[in-house]
């Protein structure tokens, strides 16, 4: 009789979480790639795999995008309702997740069962030991937990998660791109076509270069000034002392000015932040005494255009603003460029209600391939993509760990992808980028699909893996740029600076011998002029940092981008 009950009561609870797996699918899941048969099957894998974890409580961890949030209040619930596992999905600030992160690894103290962090620290995880290669655990500990249908051949950003050993230690989950955005609607007018024209030689359209960018800001700023009686502006940027001034410089701009090393995902030997590698992987330097290009001709210059076009052609109150702040100012309707955004504030520019939508809710504006500085070379990186991962630490029981990942392998099936693609606008999947349903969307954003379904997407990459700790590195960024940003000291008194705080750091780190593989090896330091004559970076100054401006009209320019 008592085995009896409990084969019922089993029986009873595999019923609820079918139905609660229906239920789901018509209430939120009704879009994917997969059949509504293939999407029941793979939800009936989660159901089975979460038996050994019913009635535990996990903890995870994201920062406050609208991905996360969505993941928070929808896909944390159903998976829930569908395994038993009880999960609090926490939203918190970018900054706060390092720390914890930080903190976690330090400590050994389990503090979250898993992290969405971003695929920029990959050089610390490697490194340090701390990190689960998820492609190793996939082989043991979780190889009876690993959905079979999870096709990682699938993801759009798996290889900035995977480390130069081959091993992958994050599994994305939300992905965004720096570009260039721009008013379409004023740049297609006539009359200020001509003005342009008039002025500076050239046509008005996408800049391809960043003298085209700089001149059109100008234009904007200083000769149009109004358009419709409203004030209007050439560029849009923030300059506040915050940790989020140095996402705006570490996030590939120095590259972006030409500053690294032909090389993609990552430049090499010298990569984004300026941090050279033997030929083993071993960080050798930031400065260019050590070989690294920190503090080289090109990242002079490119800091140099970021303080002046903040100051020049931006509103006023952007330099009293974070990332945070800044973000949502383009879709008020009076910037009518800006060189560093990101995709991520799509969906806050698709509201019908905006300045810078059309009655019908379509985009005025248009986003594109960002401009290149005169330092860029064909081969090098374009600009900069984040991509938000799935991490996990050997500090977290096992078993927590494992019902973790079976959460973070639900928020990014495809029975869920597609949804969450279209909820936060973050796309994972090759899959969900090429399906009916984007395709129906891609007029309402503005090239968002386009520029996913290029392969030119690839030569957007995050932080790679030159840079040995993220979390102690990235915060000299902000702190040595800062007074630059302000006019308190040059942007090469800034950037020397900067370069000599990473090469300390890195020595201190090597002497504390705290890294199980990759340890920073640093040069000795010798005469600049020595690396500014070897081939590659870091580049010598150029005697003219600002050539003929270039523009193509924005047709032409995503005809070309598709066709390649």
């Amino acid at each position: 009789m008592i085995s009896g009950a409990l084969l019922t009561s089993s029986q009873v609870y595999a019923q609820d979480y079918r139905a609660a797996a229906e239920k789901a699918l018509d209430e939120h899941f009704q879009r994917s790639t997969l059949s509504r048969e293939e999407q029941l099957a793979e939800l009936e894998w989660f159901i089975k795999a979460a038996e050994p974890f019913r009635g535990m409580e996990i903890k995870t961890v994201a920062e406050g995008l609208t991905t996360h949030t969505y993941e928070a209040e929808v896909l944390a619930e159903v998976f829930t309702d569908i395994t038993g596992i009880e999960v609090e999905h926490n939203i918190i600030g970018e900054g706060d997740v390092v720390d914890t992160m930080q903190t976690q690894m330090q400590s050994d103290r389990n503090i979250y069962d898993a992290f969405v962090n971003d695929s920029d620290a990959i050089g610390t995880h490697l490194r340090y030991g701390k990190t689960v290669a998820i492609s190793d655990a996939m082989e043991n500990e979780w190889k009876d937990f690993t959905n079979p249908d999870l096709d990682l051949d699938d993801f759009i950003g798996l290889q900035y998660t995977t480390g130069p050993d081959g091993k992958i230690y994050q599994l994305p989950t939300q992905q965004f791109a720096n570009l260039y955005w721009f008013r379409a609607d004023w740049f297609d007018r006539e009359d200020l076509q001509e003005q342009f024209k008039e002025r500076y030689g050239y046509d008005l359209g996408v800049p391809l270069n960043w003298s085209a960018y700089e001149d059109i800001a100008e234009f904007f700023s200083v000769h149009v000034k109004e358009i419709d009686g409203e004030r209007v502006y050439g560029h849009m940027d923030y300059g506040r002392r915050d940790p989020s001034l140095g996402w705006r410089f570490h996030d590939s701009w120095l590259s972006m000015a030409g500053m690294g090393s032909k090389g993609v995902p990552f430049g090499n030997p010298v990569d984004d932040w300026g941090i050279r590698v033997n030929e083993d992987g071993n960080p050798v330097g930031a400065s260019v005494s050590r070989g690294g290009a920190t503090n080289s001709p090109a990242s002079v210059y490119a800091v140099t255009k970021m303080v002046e076009w903040l100051r020049d052609y931006a509103p006023e109150s952007a330099r009293g603003m974070t990332f945070g702040e800044a973000g949502p100012v383009p879709a008020q309707g009076q910037i009518a460029q800006q060189i560093f955004w990101y995709t991520a504030f799509t969906a806050d520019m698709t509201d019908p209600s905006l300045p810078v939508t059309d009655d019908e809710g379509n985009p005025k504006w248009r986003m594109a391939p960002s401009p290149a500085g005169p330092y860029w070379e064909e081969g090098m990186k374009v600009g900069y993509q984040d991509v938000g991962s799935w991490t996990f630490f050997d500090s977290t029981p096992e078993d927590r760990r494992t019902a973790a990942w079976l959460f973070a392998q639900f928020t990014v099936s495809k029975t869920v992808s597609l949804e969450k693609t279209i909820a936060g606008l973050t796309p994972i999947r090759r899959s969900d980028i090429f399906s009916d349903e984007m395709t129906e969307l891609a007029p309402k954003l503005g090239g968002l699909v386009e520029f996913y379904r290029s392969e030119n997407e690839s030569m957007w990459t995050p932080t790679g893996t030159n840079v040995p700790d993220y979390p102690r590195l990235a915060p000299l960024w902000w702190q040595n740029l800062a007074p630059a940003v302000n006019g308190e000291v040059t942007p090469k008194k800034a950037l020397d600076d900067l370069a000599a705080a990473m090469d300390r750091t890195m020595s201190r780190l090597a002497r504390a011998d705290v890294f199980d593989q990759y340890a920073p090896i640093l040069n000795e330091e010798r005469d600049e002029q020595y690396w500014l004559d070897q081939p590659g970076a870091p580049k010598p100054a150029l005697e003219n940092e600002k050539p003929q401006g270039k523009t193509k009209p924005y047709d032409q320019m995503m005809e070309e981008w598709m066709a390649e």
